[in-house]
Order: C-alpha cells, then sequence, then structure tokens
C-alpha cells in the first residue's frame, strides 16, 4: 500500500457527504489536502475543521470551465502538480421523463460529464507531462445498471464512463491512473430531495464509502484498481 504522507491530494465536491468524510481520512493520514466546493460558508467550516490553510481551499462551481481552470492554475502555482485528484462532485435528479424537465437534464450533463471533463482539461496535463498521478472518478452503480425515473442522471454517468475509458487510452505510455468506484445506496443528502421509498437504514454509511475511496488512494505502484463496485447487500444487482 502507498503511504499518504505529504501526498497532494485534491478533493472536488468536498462538502458533500462522502467527500467530507474523505477529506477528514485524508487529513488523518498526513496528506497535503486541497479542497473545493460550492457552499462557500460549509468549504470554510471543514477547512477551519481540519485546519486546511485558506490558500488551499477553493469555492468553485463546477460547470463554469474557467473557474476549474482558475482554480487548476492557483493549486499548481503552489505544488506544480497533484498526486491525487478526487472528484466527488455531482448531482442526482430522479424523475420520470414526464416530470423531468429540459433544465433538468442539462444540468445532470452539466454538473456530472462536462464538470468532469473540465477537471481533466484543467488537471491532466500536468500529470502527464510527470507522467503519474491518480484520479478516482465515482460515476455510481446507475451508470452500469440504470433504473427507471434515471435517464438523466444515468446518461450522465455512462458518459462519465466512456469519457473516463477513451482518456485512458491516452495514458496506457504514462504512469497516470484512473479509478472508477461505482457506489450504491450510500446515506447521503443525495437522497434527500428524490422522491423514492428507500430503506436508508439499509445504505452504506458515508464514512464506509469515503473508507473505499480513502483505500483506493493507497493502491500499490505497480497496479492500477482500474474499477470497485460497493453496494448494500439488498442492492446486489450488478
Amino acid at each position: 500500500m502507498e503511504s499518504l504522507f505529504k501526498k497532494n491530494v485534491l478533493i472536488v465536491g468536498a462538502t458533500g457527504g462522502i467527500g467530507s468524510e474523505v477529506a477528514r481520512l485524508m487529513k488523518n493520514s498526513l496528506a497535503n489536502v486541497f479542497l473545493t466546493g460550492r457552499n462557500g460558508a460549509a468549504l470554510q467550516k471543514l477547512a477551519s475543521e481540519l485546519a486546511i490553510p485558506s490558500s488551499q481551499v477553493f469555492e468553485m462551481d463546477i460547470t463554469n470551465a474557467a473557474a476549474v481552470e482558475a482554480t487548476a492554475q492557483k493549486i499548481h502555482e503552489q505544488i506544480s502538480v497533484l498526486d491525487i485528484l478526487i472528484n466527488a462532485a455531482g448531482i442526482g435528479i430522479i424523475r420520470p421523463l414526464e416530470k423531468l424537465t429540459y433544465e433538468d437534464f442539462d444540468r445532470s450533463i452539466d454538473v456530472n460529464l462536462k464538470g468532469s471533463f473540465y477537471l481533466f482539461k484543467s488537471f491532466l496535463p500536468a500529470m502527464k507531462a510527470v507522467k503519474k498521478g491518480l484520479v478516482i472518478n465515482m460515476p455510481g452503480v446507475l451508470s452500469k445498471t440504470p433504473m427507471a425515473g434515471a435517464s438523466a442522471y444515468s446518461a450522465s454517468k455512462y458518459g462519465l464512463n466512456g469519457l473516463t475509458k477513451s482518456i485512458r487510452e491516452e495514458l496506457k505510455r504514462t504512469n497516470v491512473r484512473i479509478t472508477n468506484i461505482y457506489l450504491g445506496g450510500v446515506d447521503t443528502p443525495f437522497w434527500d430531495e428524490i422522491d423514492l421509498r428507500v430503506q436508508k437504514n439499509k445504505f452504506i454509511t458515508q464514512k464506509e464509502a469515503a473508507k473505499s475511496v480513502w483505500f483506493l488512494c493507497q493502491q500499490p505502484r505497480s497496479g492500477v484498481v482500474s474499477e470497485m463496485i460497493i453496494q448494500p447487500f439488498n442492492h446486489q444487482a450488478i
């Protein structure tokens, strides 16, 4: 297992349920942690709790390409290149087609797919230049096995899968690795605005989901974990 000691780690979507738990684990592992998120107040609260300096904390909208590029520039001025990029940002709009609006679909694509593309564009060139680095995405199990009402969400996450697999082909002569973790049924605020009957008491906890990300950040240099699937026992569909 690779040590996280002094590794330069960026957590995008750090104010989310999983992102904030990953940030705590990374800080406890003595990594050099950078944070981004849309909610400035929540971001500053987390940074204060973890004693992360303000120069390493960035309020950022992942759907804004210029904002992502600006954040990357500020980070690269401090450390030149990241060791690990964790993309924990994302939204889930679960509605049947009749209730799904054009804005819902556009927002899903903007955040889950285009936002991920902006991150690759802004941070991957520096990793490729030094021929090392790790990117962790969280497409979710609905990017493999869709369900009714998840057309917008699944479309965006299936797109992320395709984006990732194509970019992997460009990285074969480097040691830059991309890992997709497919989480299903995690007890996060993701479900708070979704009109579905779910048994959250049977879901994976935020802390356990975060531990899986933390574990993947320590994969050995001699190989790569391309994919990991984690679901509750009652959700074993893949």
